[in-house]
């Protein structure tokens, strides 16, 4: 038979209630040294979503949740999945209008606030029209506490069965140019993407302690922290706010065994092990995404710590995880791996908008996927939708190459490429040979307008603590071991980089900042 099963049903809100079921006493969520177990995590979950119905959400409803890397978080997500609603994770950071946007975009009916975070998720909510219900609030205020609401409630007895291509979360994607667009993701992409993580592509272990520092509005830490720790019945130790130094005491004080995280945080938990250069004997592993790892910055992590970062890539729009370098074979610096089980990615020539023309091994194009992980489109942009999705191929905008084991390597951004006098220079390049400098922390190279050549290159850098080194330095230092054409001939010194919620770089800002007129 050919014919697809209407009554099969999937929800992501099964990997917390079978976790309570087969993992009960065991440790889920700890916060500040407070531990919660998987079976109360459950227990709470199911308060809270029989609060969340009491307030009128229902079966397909869109829920805002604006809530930072705390237990809550985990809470209202899972009560909102349970329901059949869909969530919709807001950046933490961002500012009323923003806010306002997104819940407008999505037609949000109601969104969990924490209370920290009220001064601007509330305007930003009523402005969109929807009810606010609040979290985290010490004394009772202007908006109905969620907790409160949950003690009165009669708890749900389990989660509403969903059809597996039925929308579970709405995410939306920075980009890199224009508004945000919500990436709709389904309950199957999300669930088989945890799935295909744990059997095959990460070492991940029942009991294992994990690095919860991403933030867990975006997908990285959403699915792999959160999503595949609680599958695989791991705890997760959440950090609400990331430095160096509080990544590097839960790593060396709290037993780490698995550090997941994007290149600035192992930059960031590098230069703090210069203050504190101690061992850690029960970090195991670590995993890597969101943008390039340096390679100095893998072979540092490695000599202080230990442990191999395995790299891999993907996007909000792949569920995110598409390639990886897998456990048990040892990782290939410079590359993010192979695809995951199940998912396709090629190389296709990138100046073809309207058609896949794919490439041989070893040729630089576009990297394009297909696979069980695809997002469903992004919400109310048809046209957006079309572009990226071609012959059934999503495409990504990042330049790369795929030998001929599989392994892909990804230059750079498609946008992000610079073209100085007519010679293409990729910024992951630059990057690398500056960050090799002893005293260069990190570096993001990017390009702005010039008359004459087209676009320049400028580098921006952070240097260690201390350093005297001045842009003439490094410029000298660059141009002594990169050609001509690919040298900085702009270097400026930043005490910090504009991050986006990944963690990662935002070249954009930067171009604003300092580009010509």
């Amino acid at each position: 038979m050919n014919e697809a099963v209407p009554n099969a049903t999937l929800s992501v809100a099964a990997i917390l209630a079978e976790g309570a079921r087969r993992h009960g006493d065991l440790p889920a969520i700890t916060l500040n040294g407070s531990s919660t177990n998987y079976r109360d995590l459950w227990d709470q979950t199911r308060a809270y979503a029989g609060a969340l119905r009491g307030a009128g959400v229902k079966d397909g409803d869109k829920v805002a949740i604006l809530i930072p890397n705390v237990t809550d978080f985990a809470r209202v997500y899972y009560a909102v999945l349970s329901l059949g609603a869909v969530a919709v994770p807001v950046h933490a950071l961002l500012k009323r209008h923003e806010i306002e946007y997104v819940l407008t975009d999505a037609e949000v009916k109601l969104m969990v606030c924490a209370a920290p975070l009220l001064g601007e998720g509330a305007p930003g909510a009523l402005s969109a029209g929807a009810q606010v219900l609040t979290v985290l609030s010490t004394v009772p205020g202007e908006f109905p506490r969620l907790e409160d609401l949950a003690q009165a409630a009669t708890p749900i007895g389990t989660y509403v069965p969903r059809g597996p291509l039925d929308i579970a979360t709405i995410l939306y994607t920075s980009g890199t140019t224009g508004k945000p667009k919500g990436a709709l993701g389904t309950h199957f992409a999300l669930v088989e993407q945890v799935n295909v993580l744990l059997l095959n592509t990460f070492d991940m272990r029942r009991g294992d302690k994990l690095f919860g520092g991403l933030p867990l509005f975006h997908t990285f830490g959403q699915t792999v922290a959160l999503n595949a720790g609680l599958r695989a019945g791991a705890e997760i130790l959440l950090l609400p706010k990331f430095t160096g130094e509080a990544a590097l005491a839960m790593v060396l004080d709290e037993g780490v065994n698995v550090f997941i995280g994007v290149p600035t945080m192992y930059v960031g938990l590098l230069a703090a092990a210069k203050a504190r250069p101690e061992p850690a004997p029960a970090l195991r592993y670590a995993v890597s995404g969101g943008s390039a790892l340096p390679l100095a910055i893998l072979e540092g992590f490695r000599e202080q710590f230990g442990a191999a970062i395995y790299e891999g890539y993907g996007l909000t729009e792949t569920s995110p995880v598409a390639s990886f370098n897998h456990v048990g074979i040892e990782p290939r610096p410079g590359t993010v791996g192979q695809p995951v089980w199940g998912v396709e990615i090629e190389i296709a020539r990138p100046e073809v908008a309207d058609a896949i023309e794919l490439l041989g091994s070893g040729e630089l194009g576009e990297l394009v996927i297909r696979g069980h992980n695809l997002f469903s489109g992004y919400l109310n942009r048809p046209q957006a939708t079309a572009e990226a999705m071609v012959d059934g191929w999503f495409r990504t905008g990042d330049l790369g190459t795929k030998d001929a084991d599989g392994y892909i390597t990804i230059v750079d951004r498609k946008k992000d490429m610079i073209l100085r006098n007519g010679y293409n220079v990729y910024p992951r390049e630059v990057e690398e040979v500056l960050v090799a400098h002893p005293e260069i922390t990190n570096a993001a190279v990017f390009g702005v307008p010039d008359e004459k050549h087209g676009q320049e290159i400028v580098a921006a850098v952070t240097l260690v603590a201390g350093s005297l080194l001045d842009a003439t330095a490094i410029g000298d230092y660059a141009r002594e071991r990169l050609a001509a054409y690919k040298y900085p001939r702009l270097v400026e010194i930043v005490a910090e980089f504009p991050l986006g919620p990944s963690g990662k770089v935002l070249k954009r800002e930067l171009v604003t900042r300092y580009g010509k007129e």
